[in-house]
């Protein structure tokens, strides 16, 4: 349980460093994901549209768009429409957004990376195991937890 708690005071601590990012640069919570999922998300290489990025932070279509609207306004995405199919939309984060989020984590992921040279490969490969180990239980207990909390949807166990 003590790498339990751990976890929980690391997230938090987190959290509160994201919510100051966001606090200063006039963000809701929601914004600051969407951000992070899209960072994530070009550095995978992969495409986000609207609606993957609504489902990714389980908002509905009105919320995304208003979301979307929002960080275009703010000058921290754009949307660009796929070359191969003119209806698709991709979101593009810009490089302002980049700036911003370097200039406000850049501390902290050195003083990170840091850390981590205190360690030896083996052990960093068995923390990223464990963490991805774990991401993936956190996961999967959000996704059964809104399926299950959503009236008229079966669940795994059969109960509505």
């Amino acid at each position: 349980m003590r790498l339990v708690h751990l976890l929980r005071a690391l997230t938090v601590e987190l959290d509160l460093f994201g919510a100051e990012f966001a606090s200063r640069n006039k963000l809701h919570p929601t914004d600051l994901r969407a951000l992070i999922h899209l960072l994530d998300a070009a550095r995978a290489g992969r495409v986000v549209t609207p609606g993957r990025l609504g489902e990714a932070l389980r908002l509905n279509s009105a919320g995304t768009t208003g979301l979307v609207d929002r960080l275009e306004r703010l000058g921290l995405i754009r949307r660009e429409r796929d070359p191969r199919d003119r209806r698709r939309v991709h979101l593009v984060v810009e490089q302002r957004a980049m700036e911003l989020g370097e200039g406000f984590f850049g501390g902290l992921i050195g003083e990170l990376v840091a850390a981590m040279g205190e360690f030896e490969p083996a052990e960093l490969a068995t923390v990223r195991r464990f963490l991805e180990t774990v991401t993936e239980a956190v996961t999967g207990a959000v996704t059964g937890a809104v399926v299950s909390a959503s009236p008229g949807v079966r669940t795994a166990r059969g109960t509505s």
